[in-house]
């Protein structure tokens, strides 16, 4: 399973002055690093826990449908599935009809349960499923306490700031960093 953003957040789930009123920082001396970490956090947030702070398309690949009738889709939340194609003997692609599709998009994890699942002839990522993921398009859509993750993160980062190099970073997850995205995490058995 392979997953690619096919768009940038347009934005970032925190704001620079959210990151500044948090560090109490008043010059803008320190804008561009801080705008830094912020993205450093979102990113290492987003990695760990397959959440999506704010609302972006992505595409899901799979060589093969899996042997359950539903599909784990690896980000959370899933708001909507766009399309789902596979290839032919040819190698063109052939949409799936979508009607009769199921979606626990904010389950943990997501679930798509799709009743036709049409045989694939290409040998690798044979299955593209496109869906947008995310909780909004503004930071005020991300709930509070991912949000309070994050700017708790940037600011052990920015602690360490003349210590480590910013494209190092994260070099540090502050105290109570799980307990705040543990409700968001995505389980595997």
């Amino acid at each position: 399973m392979t997953m690619t953003e096919l768009a940038p957040a347009g934005g970032e789930a925190i704001s620079l002055a959210e990151a500044k009123a948090f560090l109490r920082v008043d010059d803008g001396a320190e804008d561009a690093l801080i705008l830094s970490l912020i993205r450093t956090a979102r990113d290492h947030l987003e990695r760990e826990t397959g959440v999506v702070t704010l609302t972006r398309p992505f595409r899901l690949y799979l060589d093969d449908w899996p042997a359950r009738k539903t599909l784990e889709i690896g980000r959370f939340p899933v708001t909507s599935i766009e399309a789902v194609t596979v290839y032919d003997a040819a190698g063109l692609p052939v949409a799936v009809d979508l009607s009769g599709f199921v979606l626990a998009g904010r389950a943990l994890p997501p679930r798509l349960f799709l009743p036709a699942r049409p045989v694939t002839l290409r040998a690798m990522n044979g299955i593209e499923i496109d869906f947008t993921a995310g909780f909004g398009e503004t930071g005020a859509d991300v709930p509070d306490g991912l949000k309070r993750a994050m700017l708790t993160h940037v600011a052990a980062m920015y602690e360490l700031r003349g210590g480590i190099d910013a494209g190092d970073q994260p070099a540090v997850v502050p105290a109570g960093y799980d307990r705040l995205v543990a409700p968001y995490r995505i389980r595997r058995l």
